[in-house]
């Protein structure tokens, strides 16, 4: 399932997959799987790309 959530968010910070990247230390390709929802990432990953577009594991992460 594709997370539009985190994808939306993204795009409101105005930041690019690179960028998002970047913050939290992952490639951009892991940013692009999280976002198609090909890939589930870590509690910890999770975690700082919730603090990097200020918003919660609910917000972003919850169906």
């Amino acid at each position: 399932m594709k997370n539009l959530k985190l994808k939306s968010a993204r795009v409101a910070m105005d930041l690019s997959q690179q960028q998002l990247a970047d913050l939290v230390e992952v490639s951009r390709q892991t940013i692009s799987l999280i976002e198609k929802g090909d890939y589930n990432p870590t509690i910890n990953l999770c975690i700082a790309i919730c603090k990097a577009l200020h918003k919660t594991l609910d917000e972003l992460f919850w169906y």
